[in-house]
């Protein structure tokens, strides 16, 4: 019996370009709690999950409560003003001619899957709330073989998990970030990534 191999994506900045919808959500924050927070700055660095991010511009105390809030608003704000990045379909289709697919995010495992079904994004299982070392969690649990996404803590994660990590340079970390994080490829979009699915063996 032929073994099945797992590859897992990230989301944000690797198969979707969700800044306008980060950006419209936290602009409502700030109307809502009379929060400072730069939203240019937010979606210039996406990748931790809402609470880190929260916590860099409200008492420790308020987080908890307006993250909360961030995932209750996101589904009716944030859905429609996003869109799949360039290639991610013909990656996902070809990750699944490979084999399984699982997406691991640090977004609300939900509102994940809200994305993936309005964009017609399929994938084999959702994790949602993991982030550095749980991404890792992830991977080794699910015996991924490879791990893609956009950001220096995915390259980590895979590292971790004696997985391959793939990063894109669609998200706010450079090659040579990506390089020293620990990717063992580097590409400038998934349209780049089905050849090299089927060049891998």
């Amino acid at each position: 019996m032929t073994n099945v191999i797992t590859i897992g994506f990230d989301l944000d900045m690797t198969l979707i370009d969700s800044r306008p919808g980060i950006r419209a959500v936290y602009e409502q924050i700030v109307t809502e709690s009379g929060a400072t927070i730069d939203t240019d700055l937010v979606v210039s660095r996406l990748g931790p999950p809402v609470e880190w991010e929260l916590a860099q511009w409200m008492p420790a105390t308020d987080v908890d409560r307006w993250a909360d809030r961030y995932r209750e608003l996101y589904p009716v704000i944030a859905l429609d003003l996003v869109e799949a990045l360039p290639g991610a379909h013909g990656a996902l289709e070809a990750a699944r001619r490979r084999g399984r697919t699982i997406l691991i995010t640090a977004k609300h495992g939900p509102n994940a899957r809200l994305h993936l079904d309005r964009l017609g994004l399929e994938v084999d299982e959702v994790f949602g709330r993991a982030w550095r070392e749980g991404k890792a969690d992830v991977l080794r649990a699910q015996g991924a073989t490879t791990y893609v996404g956009d950001h220096v803590h995915d390259m980590e994660a895979a590292g971790l998990a004696g997985a391959f990590g793939i990063g894109v340079t669609t998200g706010p970390c450079s090659d040579d970030e990506l390089l020293a994080s620990g990717a063992g490829l580097v590409l400038a979009s998934l349209e780049e990534l089905p050849e090299w699915l089927a060049h891998r063996r």
